[in-house]
């Protein structure tokens, strides 16, 4: 696909976006595109919102996996332009509308002539709310078509067009939400030895819970534990009988994430104790383990992306976001690694711009990776 055509199919895609496992629209403009190319050794599966795009080799030794997710957030975009999303209230502003583009032309590149081996394109939903990675592989819906390596890229606005960075060992954190409600007795203001005061005890659990990372963490290790939201109270001479806190987990491994859980667990039964009240904490990770690039194709993904021209090669630093692409990496081997998009405003942000320039760098370079496995 010429540069023109893949803005295009880009604008198209980011004027459509849709939370996860609701990506019809998405999928249907997907299936149109990925249909008009026609080859007989193409083959195309769906599941839920997602689609699999299988290339049959010629003579395959392995399978060779590119995972794209394709579900937007539950954002107002504030970038006017003639692309703008026409679904309010959410947006494209973690880039998979990039990931998405760049994966079909990517999937044209490796099946304009048969390959030796098979490749698999997934289409990935919930990426960003259900870890759909995780529900597919647990559904099996890959059967047979599970590769035997897989790669997968997020655009970085952080970073100029034309940069690609990444890391052997891990690249992105795992994560957990955490949502804590707190029941007590209410009452007036000018009574509290009669009351229950949950506003006191929300406190008290937020402040313990940042002595997790500061005495129960390894101080060379890292971990969050970031509550964002705090609600209680219907007046000023209310005395709250009810708050409900939710939060973020963030490790950079699985064990450090399971110990931060328990944690929260057993700092909530101690104030459910020292302040007679009821804690409920409920601890959600679903797929968001860490991300973790295996050493044998990430240090090849390295050395090819360091000799190739134009490419401005960086080792990347560890991050704290998380990505359900970890989970598939922790059953199959494989790479994930940044593309610099240039943007002044950052992901997730209602204003996030990436420069379009990126697409045809990233599939002109990525397609002859991939090019290359084919041995």
């Amino acid at each position: 696909m010429i540069q023109d055509k893949l803005i295009d199919i880009r604008r198209e895609l980011h004027k459509i976006p849709e939370i996860g496992l609701e990506e019809v629209k998405t999928q249907k403009k997907l299936i149109e595109i990925i249909a008009s190319i026609d080859k007989s050794y193409l083959e195309v599966k769906t599941w839920k919102t997602g689609i699999l795009v299988f290339v049959h080799g010629s003579a395959p030794d392995k399978t060779i996996g590119w995972r794209a997710d394709i579900d937007g957030l539950p954002i107002t975009e504030e970038v006017v332009s003639d692309f703008q999303s026409t679904h309010i209230g959410f947006m494209h502003a973690c880039g998979h509308d990039f990931h998405m583009t760049i994966g079909l032309g990517l999937l044209e590149q490796l099946s304009f002539k048969q390959p030796k081996n098979n490749y698999l394109f997934l289409f990935q939903p919930a990426e960003e709310n259900e870890a759909g990675g995780m529900l597919m592989y647990e559904d099996n819906a890959f059967g047979s078509w599970l590769p035997d390596e897989f790669y997968g890229l997020h655009v970085n606005p952080d970073l100029p067009v034309g940069t690609i960075a990444t890391r052997v060992g891990t690249l992105f954190a795992a994560t957990c939400e955490v949502q804590i409600t707190l029941k007590g007795k209410g009452g007036h203001a000018a009574f509290p030895h009669a009351s229950n005061d949950m506003i006191v005890a929300g406190m008290s659990l937020v402040q313990q819970a940042q002595t997790i990372v500061s005495r129960n963490v390894n101080p060379v290790e890292g971990a969050v534990v970031t509550f964002g939201t705090f609600h209680a109270g219907t007046a000023t001479n209310v005395i709250a009988g009810v708050a409900t806190l939710s939060g973020t987990i963030r490790t950079l491994t699985e064990e450090m994430n399971q110990l931060t859980q328990q944690r929260i667990k057993e700092i909530g039964a101690g104030i459910a104790k020292s302040f007679n009240c009821e804690v409920d904490v409920f601890l959600d990770q679903k797929g968001y383990v860490p991300v973790i690039n295996n050493k044998e194709t990430t240090e090849n993904f390295m050395s090819f992306m360091e000799h190739e021209e134009s490419v401005v090669f960086k080792e990347a630093e560890v991050a704290m976001t998380g990505e359900d692409f970890g989970y598939l990496l922790s059953k199959v081997p494989g790479t994930m690694f940044w593309l610099g998009v240039d943007s002044p405003f950052g992901l997730h942000s209602a204003k996030f711009d990436p420069n379009e320039e990126a697409i045809t760098f990233g599939v002109e370079h990525i397609s002859r990776f991939l090019q290359s496995l084919d041995k």
